[in-house]
């Protein structure tokens, strides 16, 4: 946003359904933080993406818990609840506008991987969206084939906000542990213990 200097504090708004939160979630929100070099990384649990219409998704105050837990010891991960505490749906525009009521001096790093800044232009609003932020972190990967010149067309907002986050590639998806959870494989290690435990105790994804 215009007006902004480099002395003010650098927020990344990390969003997803954590369904659970896993190890490479942990490892992408830390390498975002250092490589853009944020204050702060606000984790943003949202209930019910619109774009999961129809999906079983684990009650969101689960989620929340373990998404509490999983970030609860390092001082530079918060948890915000602006889309947990407000009507279904919740779109990113929309989230966006409500983070730049409650930031209103800070730049705002949206924090997305490839496939979703290819998928953009199908977002509510993309270009609104687009305009409150200050940058886009991507999480790109070899296989997310986005014709970069052709959504500048789209959205010609989009120009210059872009910054790559280069991080390791780690096969985890929170689809993959429900499923070993549910065959009985073995999933400790891909999740932190207290969200292992927490899966475990309330026996989740069975």
């Amino acid at each position: 946003m215009a007006g902004l200097t480099d002395n003010e504090d650098r927020v990344g708004v990390f969003g997803g359904v954590f369904d659970p939160p896993h190890i490479a979630h942990l490892v992408l929100a830390d390498e975002a933080r250092y490589q853009l070099s944020l204050d702060k990384v606000l984790w943003m649990l949202t209930p019910n993406p619109p774009h999961k219409k129809g999906w079983a998704l684990t009650p969101a105050d689960q989620r929340l818990s373990m998404l509490e837990s999983a970030t609860a010891d390092n001082p530079y991960f918060n948890i915000s609840r602006i889309d947990v505490t407000r009507p279904a749906p919740q779109f990113a525009v929309d989230t966006m506008s409500l983070l730049r009521e409650e930031y209103p001096v800070s730049r705002i790093f949206y924090l997305m991987g490839g496939d979703s800044l290819r998928d953009l232009p199908k977002w509510e609003r993309p270009r609104e969206f687009i305009d409150k932020c200050d940058g886009l972190g991507v999480m790109r990967r070899p296989d997310d084939n986005v014709n970069l010149d052709a959504l500048i067309h789209l959205i010609p907002e989009i120009t210059g906000k872009i910054k790559y986050v280069e991080a390791p590639l780690m096969k985890i998806s929170a689809r993959e542990i429900r499923k070993r959870v549910r065959q009985g494989l073995p999933f400790r290690y891909f999740v932190p213990g207290s969200v292992f435990e927490f899966i475990q105790e309330k026996n989740l994804y069975r």
